[in-house]
């Protein structure tokens, strides 16, 4: 009887033994294990970063994926183009008499493009439309209308586009615009740090789903396009997206749920920004600005506007300008981010 309880005590104690070193497996792993929630309002280009991580730190699209991006890219194209027409109708600006059979198929083309190829019909209407003065005056003023970003971008593309044979390339991919709706989960490793990194939609009808990952964030990524300073939300065309940006940072930087979360602010969309404020001007938006077309100040002046709307003394921001479509250059970013990460986790760790 003895030498059967001894046997027990000795397999209990093998239990526990083998239970605990399991835990400590387990709390080793979540140490390494990084949660960081992706924010901004729509058109952000919070979808465009997690792309760029799943190619520099994942693994690169396969053929089948990119296949699947090519419907996208020819859908992008032509509603694109529509957003024109109809801005140029709307500003009633002329266009050349020769390009009318052109509006004419682009209108008349559905929303969704389906097929292999790209219909040549329509290449020659957006090749054609593209180099008219009529609709290149709608484009400068693109800042009235909810055109895509990428549009000059897949105009100036559009042969390859056409070509029997088109294979969307990365950059194809990064640009191309499908609205988010629910929670996109991505995983990726850096090192011995394992990250997921969650996006949920930036419309406001899409919102209210971020509470529900709200527990243990180890950092919160949010991302604010300050090229859109001059333009309207897409859901409310009376609200500027720059103050709509600005109203949901101040309350995400000084809500409940991310007292003690690092917050990492992406000021996106630093290429587009150049580029639009010479010929529109941030004062226009903030009269404060006195900085005229000086980009550093510029830069600077909206950081400031930002880092400002933080009530909580002892919270740290970490900002960061970007261009989402730069893959050497956020893959610079994320490395720094990466080893602020690293200090948080020993903070928290009690080892710093």
């Amino acid at each position: 009887m003895g030498c059967t309880q001894s046997t027990e005590d000795a397999a209990g104690k093998a239990r526990n033994a083998e239970i605990e070193e399991q835990l400590k497996r387990d709390r080793a792993n979540l140490r390494n294990e990084i949660k960081m929630l992706l924010l901004g309002a729509g058109e952000s280009g919070k979808s465009t970063v997690l792309k760029q991580m799943r190619l520099i730190y994942n693994k690169p699209y396969d053929i089948e994926e990119r296949d699947s991006y090519r419907e996208i890219v020819y859908s992008n194209t032509v509603q694109s183009m529509r957003v024109l027409l109809e801005g140029v109708q709307f500003m009633e600006i002329p266009i050349s008499p020769s390009n009318q059979l052109r509006w004419e198929v682009i209108m008349a083309a559905p929303p969704q493009i389906e097929g292999d190829v790209f219909p040549p019909k329509l290449a020659d209407a957006v090749a054609g439309l593209w180099r008219d003065e009529g609709v290149q005056l709608a484009f400068h003023r693109r800042n009235e209308l909810q055109l895509n970003d990428s549009a000059p971008y897949y105009f100036e593309a559009i042969d390859r586009i056409a070509q029997p044979n088109f294979m969307p390339s990365d950059q194809d991919i990064l640009r191309a615009r499908v609205k988010t709706t629910g929670i996109t989960e991505t995983h990726f490793k850096i090192g011995e740090l394992t990250y997921k990194l969650f996006d949920v939609g930036g419309q406001r009808s899409e919102r209210r789903k971020w509470l529900n990952i709200f527990d243990s964030v180890t950092a919160l990524v949010f991302l604010i396009a300050i090229s859109e300073y001059d333009q309207k939300l897409y859901e409310d065309e009376t609200v500027n997206r720059m103050q709509e940006a600005m109203t949901l940072f101040e309350s995400v930087t000084n809500s409940r749920w991310f007292t003690k979360t690092s917050i990492i602010l992406f000021l996106n969309k630093i290429d587009l920004f150049r580029e639009k404020l010479p010929v529109s001007p941030l004062s226009d938006t903030f009269p404060d600005f006195r900085g005229g077309t000086n980009y550093d100040a510029a830069c600077s002046f909206l950081l400031e506007k930002f880092v400002g709307l933080n009530k909580n003394p002892s919270k740290s921001i970490y900002a960061h300008y970007t261009d989402a479509t730069d893959t050497k250059a956020l893959k610079f970013v994320i490395s720094a981010i990466n080893d602020v990460i690293i200090q948080v986790n020993l903070r928290d760790c009690g080892l710093l």
